[in-house]
């Protein structure tokens, strides 16, 4: 904690950037309040977006490989500031160190990635029906794109879309989680660096918007955004998602999650144990593809649940920058309201709490909110089950049949995030990331739910939101699709054989 003041100079973030604001920061760590941030006018919006237009005209045409150069560059600045960017992340998000330098790290990661991706956004070549006729299709850049980030990833997610958008041509518009806008800042700032050193990006390339509801409210409405990626709860989705469709611009979202684990008789439980750990008390539980959900064949259930009791019980729980801590406090004190309520639901829907669920370090920390993680044996998948809590709570439900048994009840959940089954045999894996088993964005094998790596598109289905962000292909929805149809001959024969003459 007493090495922010530095971590954020070090940053570019200047004492005067972070006072005198009217948008309190909070460390979820001790509860202090870390900054006081200037939020953007409103009446200042048009202009940031009149900006980001401006600068799509000379980036659009800038070569796709330049751009990858400035991303390259980012990339650069991002290593250097990995130690006090990391910090930020988990003075003002909670994550222990560990994970703080691995967001980071992720930002970085999906730098190289894109860099190598400006040189490879291939378009098709398609064969006509017409004689001497050739057809193809390009992927041109779109317009400005407005990055609106959770508080859980400040760092990592806001690189994955902005990376995208421009290797693809577009100026970004970033309003971080007024949660943890520190982070998000400290990111941006990195890519100011580059952009200096890059030394030909159009002013306006990257903006940076600071606030709550109304500023967001500004970029999804505004038609001359025609991406809006967003990310969080599925209420928050449904409100951005409408929004933009009724303008018909296009919405990247990545919303919640109920991630579940199936492990099966055949299953290698000393895996399955560290896959759990993590899984469900990683960033004390408040990654979107946090483990939610033990769903166990009854044969094998006391031996895992022996072994996963075991496991919680050795847990470090307290201060994130201290060594050896696993379990980080939570976001604040909604999140803790939420995290009892659950509990309370569960027990009351016939759960049975098994470990966790008290605060914890009150005496220490009393403004701050660290609980034991919890674990609820469920008789069924119940209400309370098939919604998200944000906080470290793992429902365990029992299966007794087939797997077929098992998938059913992991499917039946609204959301289609992450998902995993730890087994050694073979047709149980496959058939689970068939197209008859685990219907999430992501199907897992022998590891848990989280910790995505940035090569694969990263999203979900249902109420996940249905789109991709990351590496893969997601680069094309930051692009416009066109389909070209060349004439090369001195004829003009109509398709479908229409004769118009």
């Amino acid at each position: 904690m007493t090495d922010l003041a530095s971590a954020l100079e070090r940053c570019g973030i200047p004492s005067d950037m972070v006072s005198g604001g009217s948008l309190t920061v909070t460390s979820p760590v001790d509860g202090n309040e870390i900054a006081h941030l200037h939020e953007t006018p409103m009446a200042a919006m048009p202009g940031i977006i009149d900006a980001s237009v401006d600068a799509f005209k000379q980036w659009r045409v800038t070569p796709a490989p330049v751009r990858g150069e400035l991303v390259r560059l980012w990339g650069e600045e991002l290593r250097a500031l990995k130690a006090d960017i990391g910090h930020i992340i988990s003075v003002e998000v909670g994550k222990i160190t560990e994970e703080g330098l691995g967001e980071v790290q992720e930002a970085i990661d999906i730098c190289d990635l894109a860099v190598g991706q400006s040189r490879q956004m291939f378009g098709k070549t398609i064969v006509s029906e017409r004689p001497g006729h050739r057809i193809m299709e390009q992927y041109h850049p779109i317009g400005p794109v407005a990055i609106i980030t959770a508080f859980n990833f400040p760092c990592a997610v806001f690189a994955w879309n902005a990376t995208m958008a421009l290797i693809t041509g577009n100026p970004i518009l970033f309003k971080p989680s007024e949660k943890s806008p520190l982070s998000g800042i400290a990111t941006l700032k990195a890519l100011e660096k580059a952009i200096a050193r890059f030394g030909e990006a159009p002013e306006g390339l990257a903006q940076l918007v600071i606030g709550g509801v109304p500023q967001s409210e500004a970029l999804v409405e505004s038609p001359a955004i025609p991406v809006v990626s967003a990310t969080g709860s599925t209420r928050m989705g449904r409100i951005v998602g409408q929004k933009v469709a009724a303008r018909f611009g296009r919405r990247i979202l990545e919303l919640g999650g109920n991630n579940a684990m199936v492990v099966t008789p055949e299953a290698n439980l000393d895996l399955a144990v560290r896959g759990i750990l993590f899984g469900a008390v990683g960033t004390a539980g408040q990654r979107c593809t946090s483990l939610r959900r033990l769903i166990v064949h009854e044969r094998v259930k006391d031996a895992l649940m022996e072994k996963v009791l075991a496991a919680y019980g050795s847990l470090k729980i307290g201060d994130p920058l201290e060594p050896g801590t696993l379990v980080g406090p939570l976001i604040d004190a909604r999140a803790h309201e939420t995290f009892v309520a659950a509990i309370a639901r569960a027990q009351a829907e016939g759960g049975t709490l098994l470990t966790g669920g008290d605060r914890v370090l009150g005496d220490t920390a009393p403004d701050a909110y660290y609980v034991a993680p919890a674990i609820v044996d469920m008789p069924g998948q119940s209400a309370v089950v098939k919604e998200e809590t944000f906080g470290p709570l793992l429902y365990v439900l029992t299966y007794s049949g087939d797997l077929e048994e098992a998938i059913d009840l992991h499917n039946d959940v609204p959301q289609g995030l992450s998902s995993c089954i730890f087994s050694d045999n073979m047709r149980e894996v496959e058939v689970f990331v068939s197209a008859a088993g685990s219907d999430c964005g992501m199907a897992n094998v022998n590891i848990g739910p989280s910790g995505a790596e940035i090569g694969g598109a990263f999203g979900g289905e249902k109420e996940t939101g249905g789109d991709r962000e990351s590496g893969s292909d997601a680069w094309k929805q930051y692009t416009r699709r066109t389909t070209n149809t060349i004439n090369y001959s001195t004829e003009l024969p109509l398709a479908q054989g229409i004769n118009f003459g």
